[in-house]
């Protein structure tokens, strides 16, 4: 077996509870269910509970990404309690009924040990891709937009490359993934992850030029620690 560099990582980021704000990490251990803590809680809608789709999301709430959680116990993430400060500063714990009723929409709090995923537990995108998409959408936009989980500048310079790397391996680290499909997006990207603002020419874009698609999905073929900075190798 041979091994290509195709990039490095230059971010990795985790999302304790799904659709809030995202966690910057320097390393994260990989495992089965993606990074360690990752999407471990959700808030579900009442009366939709048996829907294909019951979150309550930054497309319902777009401040949810003023939101930020924080584990109390970062270097146990599955096990640890589960903090969130709100957009008023105050911390609770996201079990709090306080914060369920601050969100609205009859919100209650669940929680999966193996992630609650749209998809696939491990997403990644390059700040080249992120960079030409906003030419596309006339805006300079933040990858955090995009919610990923390792963003990664590619080596040749080339937007879209992590688009070639599907149904092929990676190694991050000691960590292997394989890339499984294309990540299609949905409205969640025209919301600014700081100001909040919505800019549907972000999605028009993705929908125009790309087939509604914007970055991969991929699962964990060997669990490991990956670090930014780390090399991502492409096997053959």
């Amino acid at each position: 077996m041979s091994e290509r560099e195709i990039g490095h990582v230059v971010a990795l980021f985790r999302y304790p509870v799904k659709s809030m704000c995202g966690e910057a990490l320097q390393s994260v251990m990989v495992g089965w269910a993606g990074f360690a803590g990752d999407r471990r809680w959700a808030f579900v809608r009442a009366g939709m509970e048996r829907s294909d789709f019951p979150w309550l999301t930054i497309r319902e709430r777009p401040e949810m990404w003023q939101y930020v959680p924080r584990f109390a116990d970062p270097e146990k993430p599955d096990s640890s309690v589960t903090l969130v400060r709100t957009p008023s500063g105050e911390e609770l714990d996201v079990v709090d009924e306080a914060l369920a009723a601050e969100l609205g929409s009859g919100a209650r709090v669940i929680k999966q040990g193996r992630g609650i995923f749209d998809a696939l537990p491990l997403s990644l995108i390059s700040t080249q891709t992120v960079d030409a998409l906003g030419g596309y959408a006339g805006a300079q936009l933040d990858p955090r937009r995009f919610r990923p989980n390792i963003l990664f500048e590619a080596i040749d310079g080339s937007a879209f490359s992590e688009d070639a790397c599907v149904s092929n391996t990676l190694r991050i680290g000691d960590m292997r993934m394989r890339v499984d499909k294309r990540d299609k997006r949905c409205v969640v990207t025209n919301v600014d992850p700081t100001t909040t603002a919505k800019n549907p020419e972000v999605l028009r874009a993705i929908a125009r030029e790309r087939q509604n698609f914007l970055g991969v999905y991929g699962s964990t073929v060997q669990t490991g620690t990956i670090a930014v900075g780390d090399s991502i190798l492409i096997e053959s």
